[in-house]
């Protein structure tokens, strides 16, 4: 027995010293480039190729000389050597061909060494990354005042404070929801101003049948609807030619609706156009988009597990697609599934009897989807803003100016931001990037899909040096200041 411990004791050690020592050279040797990196590699790889009678006796002689030859951790030793290549011929083959474009995100957004190991290059990763608000570049909607209806939303919820003044809002997607939350909280509503066109109706008249199996979002906007009409505040449907005036801020909504021109006064104006995926990390990555025609964005091209083009990472919620927090949750669990029958924690068929409930979960909450979608979906005019309409916010360029580009030759949203700076600002093409796509799209007789869309580039989101230092170790800053007085 004292024979098979050591045996046992011996075979551990040098799994273990072989495996701590391969993985971090099989992964710079993959990844890396330095010089000497072909000969590391070949010494390391010598004990495939010299004959084990060979090396056996030299590891003897050499292990003999240093007093060492019948001691276990001699022993180990040289059984190292001689696993080592083995490990490091797998570490190898498996890191040249991993796709490095995660941990490289993860080292840019500020992740170690070791972190990008052992949580980045080791497991599956699964984004959730929500929905962001469509922009809606209207004239007037760089002026004080006018905000989308989400940051609304966020200041109530987040700090109780509500918009002063007279505040409209106008758009097309769920306004009665944020309408009937700031009438709630006391907000003096000038008017809610539709733009959704009326063919959208007609669209979604084709999907009922379906949102009617799913009544409890339908009374839900039944009683948002009976909310505002209670309160008298004036409605507006298929609304075009939108803009907010102002001098030094915003002072009025003007619109065409019902055949005639209107406006509305307002010190604060809500502009909401439904919510997109928040895909700058998916974007990031590189993975495959698709231009979704209903929902006017790109959404990441997912399988049923939530998993992307680049193999291995996941996408949940409404970064995937804009379903709805409901939906995600279910979402969320399937991706977890796939993830964990692709880590081996789960086996086929088990992994398909729990996703069954959960897809019947999420098909439930997406029946009432393609009904909202076509209802909602945002008017063309939108899309085509006009020349002097500025477009991305960050540095001030217009409709005209990426109209222009288009015209010298610019074939897509990466060569528009060569030229122009468009999408060069620190939002990274957030506020213009849906716009310019279509834009140009229509500028040069192209399915957005073709045109394309931004590159991204780390960070994600810039970070100040202020919020770096305030980030920073307290007990130092306070060492620090002591010995300044000192």
């Amino acid at each position: 027995m004292r024979a098979f411990y050591r045996s046992l004791a011996l075979g551990a050690g040098a799994a273990t010293l072989a495996t701590l020592a391969a993985v971090p050279a099989g992964m710079a040797i993959a990844w890396q480039r330095f010089p000497g990196r072909e000969a590391i590699l070949g010494l390391l790889l010598s004990p495939l190729m010299v004959p084990h009678v060979v090396l056996g006796i030299a590891l003897l002689r050499f292990l003999t000389q240093l007093g060492a030859s019948a001691t276990l951790w001699g022993l180990t030793a040289a059984h190292t050597v001689l696993v080592l290549p083995y490990v490091l011929r797998l570490v190898v083959a498996a890191a040249t061909g991993f796709d490095r474009t995660v941990a490289q995100a993860a080292e840019s957004l500020g992740a170690s060494a070791w972190t990008v190991f052992r949580r980045v290059e080791l497991p599956l990763l699964i984004a959730a990354t929500g929905a962001m608000e469509r922009p809606s570049p209207i004239a007037g909607w760089t002026l004080p005042g006018v905000l989308n209806a989400g940051a609304a939303q966020i200041a109530l919820k987040s700090a109780s404070a509500i918009p002063c003044g007279r505040v409209v809002l106008a758009g097309a997607g769920p306004l009665l929801l944020v309408a009937c939350q700031l009438l709630d909280a006391g907000v003096s509503l000038g008017g809610i101003v539709e733009t959704a066109p009326t063919a959208n109706r007609w669209r979604a008249l084709r999907h009922l049948p379906t949102a009617l199996r799913a009544p409890a979002y339908l009374a839900k906007g039944v009683r948002m609807l009976q909310r505002v009409r209670r309160s008298g505040v004036p409605t507006f449907s298929a609304a075009a030619s939108v803009r907010v005036e102002g001098d030094e801020r915003a002072q009025a909504l003007v619109f065409a609706a019902g055949g005639k021109e209107h406006r509305l006064d307002a010190d604060v104006v809500l502009l909401h156009h439904g919510v997109v995926p928040n895909n700058q990390l998916s974007r990031l990555l590189r993975v495959d988009h698709d231009w979704d025609p209903v929902q006017l964005a790109w959404c990441p091209r997912v399988d049923a597990w939530g998993e992307t083009s680049l193999a291995g990472f996941r996408i949940a919620g409404d970064g995937a697609a804009i379903a709805g927090a409901l939906a995600a949750e279910p979402g969320g669990a399937l991706a977890a599934l796939g993830a964990a029958r692709a880590l081996g924690r789960l086996s086929a068929p088990a992994c398909e009897a729990r996703a069954t409930p959960v897809r019947r979960a999420l098909m439930r909450q997406l029946r009432i989807r393609p009904f909202l979608d076509a209802l909602y979906r945002p008017p063309e005019w939108l899309s085509t803003p006009a020349d002097e309409t500025v477009v991305c916010r960050c540095e001030e360029v217009t409709a005209g100016r990426i109209r222009e580009m288009a015209r010298l030759g610019c074939q897509g949203p990466n060569q528009t931001k060569f030229f122009s700076r468009c999408g060069m600002g620190p939002c990274q093409g957030r506020m213009c990037g849906l716009a310019v796509t279509q834009i140009l799209a229509s500028e040069l007789g192209k399915p957005p899909g073709q045109v394309g869309a931004y590159r991204i580039r780390a960070p994600l989101k810039p970070v100040s040096v202020s919020s770096i230092a305030a980030s920073a170790d307290t007990a130092a800053i306070e060492i620090f200041e002591v010995g300044e007085n000192a």
